[in-house]
């Protein structure tokens, strides 16, 4: 399979929940699947990572494994017929008393959303294809006119134009479901609907009180998070540009610059990025996606995103192997185009940290002397966090003898975690391994320049502090 520097995240679901499915996903080039924890039991997603982890040990390519929080349920009740038929200009309330609904109101999950909206508000319904325009607030009761009807259904989403709704990002579900993550050894947990740098703070925090050591993603997806980016960008680890609930808070038109504006303001804070929602949506149903879709994939590539996400395409679509196989294709011909110089740091920036100033070194001297590979020796990846926000067109193959620090690696733009085991910790003997190892990979051929970034003394973590510029098989006796 070709290099792809683009990751791809794929949700698991009833599509994609057996072996030989997500074996299929794999070869395909999944790199780190994510559980929806707003469906299925504790139990069935500590199988499904069991399994992947499985597959991904028989198949020696790491797979990362990505627990999504559901966040605050913000949501209708049921109907007495499951479903009603608005139309425009109809009265209808929204009554946190009522049991079940009926073609006048319907019931509320969120028991304080009427002391939260006032007259003038606009409310919007099921991804906004129900809009509500408030004009009273009685008690528990907010009364609407409908101002775009259609089908309304059991337990639709409510968001308010513009944000405002107060729900804490972190329920008593999530964090049941942080323990539950924890114990399932996630590598990336994600916080839906975080308004500030501190709901990030409180999830790591809750993360760490578990025992977990798990990266935290921030998907921004509320008004107020935009307002709050920088604070949350700093807080995270990682960011995702979750444009569906995010699109209804803010209007769809908004979303591509928002989507350019994260990506940018991420990388150039080190962290990294995950684009989501409707990324090939209609491959649920078809097998292949539209030319729009492809040209939203091939956007956020170019963009300098570090993965793309499907959704629905694999959890419970009729082409999940298919929609692996067109988002790599699609990335892998966006990345043909893509100029990684206009993202990589001026050569003036200062550098707080020493593993920072030999990524760049080594960025700098593998475009100038056309290196064919740079081998990162990391403990804890830190060093390759750097060489990957870099953005080099030379790949990172990021050698490492710690399993957590390979499974995080699998999200990183450009980086390819290999899990390797010294027979010696004398330094000669090590460089001499990951040249081989290179070799063995196809990485390299003799006579090739390639790059060792590695620390000294050997296996501190953080501790990359030298570079080293070899010519591949040249004094290999000497080493050996």
């Amino acid at each position: 399979m070709a290099l792809r520097k683009t990751k791809i995240v794929a949700t698991l679901g009833p599509a994609s929940s057996e072996e030989a499915v997500i074996e299929r996903l794999v070869d395909a080039g999944m790199d780190v699947v994510r559980l929806n924890f707003s469906h299925g039991s504790a139990q069935d997603h500590i199988a499904r990572a069991e399994l992947v982890r499985d597959i991904s040990r028989r198949s020696g390519r790491p797979v990362g494994v990505l627990c999504d929080l559901q966040g605050p349920k913000i949501r209708i009740g049921k109907f007495e017929n499951d479903r009603i038929l608005l139309k425009a200009g109809d009265r209808f309330i929204l009554d946190a008393a009522c049991k079940l609904g009926n073609q006048e109101r319907v019931g509320l999950d969120y028991k304080t959303l009427p002391s939260e909206v006032e007259p003038g508000a606009v409310l919007l319904l099921d991804d906004g294809r129900i809009v509500l325009n408030v004009e009273a607030v009685n008690g528990g009761e907010v009364h609407c006119t409908v101002a775009a009807g259609g089908v309304l259904s059991n337990n639709k989403g409510i968001n308010r134009k513009g944000g405002g709704l107060s729900a804490p990002a972190l329920t008593l579900k999530d964090q049941e479901d942080i323990r539950t993550a924890v114990a399932l050894e996630a590598d990336y947990i994600a916080v839906s609907f975080p308004r500030s740098g501190a709901d990030i703070e409180l999830a790591r925090h809750l993360v760490r009180e578990a025992g977990g050591h798990a990266a935290i993603v921030a998907k921004i997806e509320r008004a107020e998070a935009i307002d709050a980016l920088e604070e949350i960008i700093d807080a995270a680890d990682v960011i995702m540009v979750a444009r569906g609930d995010l699109g209804v808070e803010v209007g769809d038109a908004a979303v591509p610059g928002l989507q350019k504006r994260m990506i940018r303001t991420a990388r150039m804070r080190n962290k990294l990025v995950i684009t989501a929602t409707q990324m090939l949506e209609s491959m649920i149903s078809s097998p292949i996606p539209t030319r729009a879709e492809v040209s939203d994939v091939a956007n956020a590539v170019l963009d300098g995103t570090d993965a793309v996400m499907l959704s629905g395409e694999t959890a419970v679509g009729h082409y999940p192997v298919e929609s692996i196989q067109a988002m790599h294709r699609v990335c892998l011909e966006a990345e043909k185009e893509y100029d990684s110089h206009h993202l990589q740091a001026p050569i003036n920036d200062e550098f707080e940290f020493i593993d920072e100033a030999i990524a760049m070194a080594s960025v700098y001297a593998a475009e100038h002397l056309n290196v064919k590979a740079i081998a990162a020796l990391t403990k804890s990846g830190s060093s390759v966090t750097w060489l990957s926000r870099s953005n080099t067109n030379v790949p990172i193959y990021a050698l490492t003898t710690e399993r957590d620090t390979r499974r995080k690696l699998t999200l990183y733009r450009g980086v390819y975690p290999y899990h390797v085991e010294f027979a010696s910790q004398e330094l000669s003997k090590i460089l001499y391994d990951a040249e081989e190892t290179l070799l063995r990979l196809g990485a390299v051929q003799r006579g090739d320049l390639m790059m060792l970034t590695f620390g000294e003394p050997i296996g501190k973590a953080g501790g990359t502090n030298t570079l080293q510029i070899v010519r591949v098989g040249e004094h290999r006796r000497e080493r050996h």
